[in-house]
């Protein structure tokens, strides 16, 4: 098991000098974040960001994420062309000694939450998703800054896009999942870097978009139809998990054992109610997930692949990017190490 943190680049508070304080930690994940979706990673920006990681005596394996441009999702015209932009990206990669790239096929939406600082009774703040306050929001019209809204729409951008999708439903957007993935995973065998979907967060429909990576059906679905071990999954066991159906270790045991979960993102939720939640500190005690339970799984099945503590609070006064401060992550990563160990010299 290789222990990773999130770094969102120079920009990020979060310096390389105070992630590799963090112990045992092998590097970072990472990407480059101002080439629009569907643009080539110039190979030389790839090799200085590595470059960069790699001085401070941390790895730069996993790539989070290179995004897939909506017009793919749709099944446009020009989705060849796109698809063609992310093999070339993927090639560049793979010369840089990338093994994984992480990525989702969510329409539109990235994670999303109703609050970015829940204040909760210790003083911290979290991530929170209540349903309700979601089903007030209309995207179209709403001047609203949320995780998973991309500001680089204008409201009436983001209207003509909400209206493209009036056409696509779970099958088809499967469908387009399955076309990218049949063009892409050729050139993943070739550069030999694994591609990892991202479980759709939360997973289920939002504002009427269709979402198809939610459950266990639709892991399976994608993993068949193109059935490579360069075609595999990011566990995010918050994502799977705020939807009680899924059985996060026992997906964890299945997807292991076949050798397709090729990252992992490991943190805990507290259901609050119907299709609620708020994020919690990473310890089984903390929330609603058996964390456990998930890293037995994984290690009995033969995982070693990456693994990243995700969403932290954020505590000790700390004011940073929501879900992305540094204590409570270090926190999280120290404490998902000692389960490994733990795990590993008793079973």
């Amino acid at each position: 098991m290789k222990m990773t943190f999130r770094w969102y680049g120079e920009k990020d508070p979060n310096s390389l000098e105070y992630i590799r304080q963090i112990p045992l930690m092998s590097g970072v994940v990472t990407a480059i974040y101002d080439v629009p979706a569907g643009q080539v990673w110039p190979q030389e920006r790839i090799d200085a960001l590595k470059a960069t990681v790699n001085a401070m005596n941390l790895e730069m394996e996993v790539i989070e994420s290179v995004p897939v441009h909506e017009d793919i999702k749709l099944g446009a015209p020009t989705r060849d062309k796109l698809i063609e932009n992310y093999c070339t990206t993927i090639r560049h990669l793979g010369k840089a000694g990338v093994k994984v790239v992480c990525y989702n096929f969510m329409p539109v939406f990235d994670w999303m939450r109703s609050d970015l600082k829940q204040r909760m009774p210790d003083g911290s703040t979290c991530l929170a998703y209540d349903q309700k306050t979601v089903d007030m929001l209309d995207p179209a019209i709403s001047d609203l800054s949320l995780p998973g809204w991309d500001e680089s729409y204008t409201r009436e951008q983001l209207r003509d896009l909400l209206k493209q999708y009036d056409s696509i439903n779970e099958k088809k957007l499967m469908d387009n999942l399955i076309y990218f993935l049949s063009k892409v995973i050729p050139v993943c065998e070739e550069s030999n870097v694994k591609m990892a979907i991202h479980p759709d967060d939360p997973p289920w429909s939002l504002f009427g978009l269709p979402r198809i990576i939610s459950d266990e059906n639709g892991v399976d679905e994608m993993l068949s139809r193109v059935n490579s071990p360069y075609n595999g999954l990011t566990l995010c066991s918050g994502s799977f998990g705020c939807h009680p159906k899924n059985d996060i270790p026992r997906l964890a045991a299945k997807y292991a054992k076949a050798g397709r979960i090729h990252f992992v993102h490991a943190r805990n939720i507290k259901f609050t109610g119907e299709n609620s939640f708020h994020e919690s500190a990473h310890p089984t005690s903390c929330g609603s997930l058996d964390m456990y339970g998930i890293l037995k799984a994984l290690y009995e099945n033969g995982f070693d692949g990456y693994i990243r503590p995700d969403h932290g609070r954020n505590i000790w006064c700390e004011d940073g990017r929501p879900g992305y401060g540094l204590f409570d992550r270090a926190l999280g990563a120290m404490y998902l190490t000692g389960l490994w160990e733990g795990i590993s010299k008793t079973i």
